[in-house]
């Protein structure tokens, strides 16, 4: 990994690239710590220990432990690329459409997402500022009035939306994913809170009989997290080559083409997807919590969509395996492909072009992510239910989720790199 960052400083055209994802991270970093006008300051702690914080500081990058412009983060973004994702399904005609013209289709598309985008994240601003501002003894709006609450929630609508164009500009310009590599900014920079957090709980405010305990739990805290990242980075490098042979090359003997197909091919985007989906209807559910709160739908929908509770949990790992099933044949749509092996003269040795070509992608592809939604259902999954059963500390529980989007960023930030090294490489041979 260190070699790789050394070569790539080397290069003038990634060493930009490297510096443009670090000054936008900067602006999104001093814009988490701006805090909207017209919010009480000593509030914010007591909004900061309910659960729903800890959860939505996870898609939003731990904006709202200051209840800053950049509070929602990219969630709505990623809520409105679901909801448009799933329309394209044979749903909605026109979006199914554009699915198929290619780049002017795709421009269509963002465009649609990115309207939705406004519409989601004002109805999320009004919902978590009525909601939490009914949770705090000291109020958490200064100016009780109806127009104080749309400016809030104006504001952190505007700064989802800047959000999204900084995303996007990473994405042009810089390294990665843009929407991922926020979201991973903002967990990086949590996480020396969080290990302090626990280090105070279970060590500095222990009494002296717990705290040979509390520094046997720290320890074995880290343990954990560094076998749980060589496990995870393992799966996530992990893939299936399927040969390729090409009617119109001449073979040689000891070199083959081969297609890679990961085991996760959807990477960390299922949950991401996943926290999203929980968090939305979360912040809706807030904007009826004063008028609706011992009424039997609302009791049973916050514990449907809540991570502090089993059935919450549950969902939880579900939309997590049915994303990485979605999200793997919208990756790798097996009717495109095997319509791309078509055009190229190549084919699957064993298996015949067309239907048969995209039947037997299908069905691999079925069996990779069956193993990668597992495998991913079950690291987000144990931390929340021990952070549940033994009462741990919610930033333990969520710490499966945050250290998915993590690894899972920076593989990809790696890939990409190499990428960039060899395609230069091969330039440089050219020339």
């Amino acid at each position: 990994m260190f070699s790789t960052l050394k070569n790539a400083f080397k290069d003038k055209e990634i060493r930009k690239k490297i510096y443009f994802t670090l000054f936008i991270l900067l602006i999104y970093r001093i814009g988490a710590n701006i805090t909207v006008p017209g919010i009480n300051a000593k509030a914010i702690s007591q909004v900061s220990s309910t659960g729903l914080v800890s959860m939505l500081d996870t898609v939003s990058g731990g904006g709202l432990d200051n209840y800053s412009i950049f509070s929602l983060g990219v969630s709505p973004y990623i809520t409105a690329q679901i909801v448009i994702q799933l329309l394209q399904m044979d749903i909605v005609p026109t979006l199914v459409e554009w699915g198929k013209q290619g780049e002017v289709g795709r421009r269509k598309t963002n465009q649609v997402t990115r309207y939705l985008t406004l519409v989601v994240a004002f109805v999320q601003s009004l919902g978590i500022t009525l909601g939490f501002n009914s949770l705090t003894s000291l109020g958490l709006v200064k100016t009780q009035t109806a127009l104080s609450y749309v400016e809030i929630a104006i504001i952190m609508t505007g700064g989802t939306m800047l959000l999204t164009w900084l995303g996007d500009e990473i994405t042009d310009k810089g390294l990665g994913n843009g929407v991922s590599v926020i979201i991973f900014a903002g967990i990086i920079a949590r996480l020396p809170n969080g290990l302090a957090s626990v280090f105070q709980e279970y060590i500095t405010d222990a009494s002296s009989s717990d705290r040979l305990q509390g520094v046997l739990f720290f320890v074995g805290l880290i343990l954990v997290i560094l076998i749980v990242t060589q496990i995870v980075t393992w799966v996530e490098q992990a893939d299936r080559r399927i040969p390729i042979q090409y009617t119109r090359r001449a073979t040689t003997s000891g070199s083959e083409s081969f297609l890679p197909l990961k085991v996760n091919v959807s990477g960390v985007i299922p949950v991401i997807f996943a926290s999203s989906f929980i968090v939305t209807p979360a912040t809706i559910l807030m904007l009826f919590q004063n008028s609706h709160s011992d009424e039997t739908w609302y009791q049973v929908c916050s514990q449907i969509f809540s991570m502090q509770t089993t059935p919450g949990v549950i969902l939880y790992t579900v939309l997590i395996i049915l994303f990485t099933f979605f999200y793997a044949f919208v990756q790798v749509n097996p009717e495109k492909l095997s319509e791309n092996l078509t055009k190229q003269g190549a084919y699957i040795p064993s298996v015949r072009p067309g239907k048969d070509t995209q039947g037997f992608v299908s069905k691999t592809l079925i069996r990779l992510s069956t193993v990668g939604s597992v495998f991913l259902g079950l690291v987000a999954l144990l931390p929340q239910l021990a952070t549940n059963i033994f009462d741990l500390p919610s930033s333990i529980g969520l710490g499966g989720t945050s250290l998915l989007i993590v690894i899972g960023v920076v593989l990809e930030l790696s890939r990409q790199i190499n990428g960039l090294l060899m395609k230069k490489e091969y330039v440089g041979f050219i020339r």
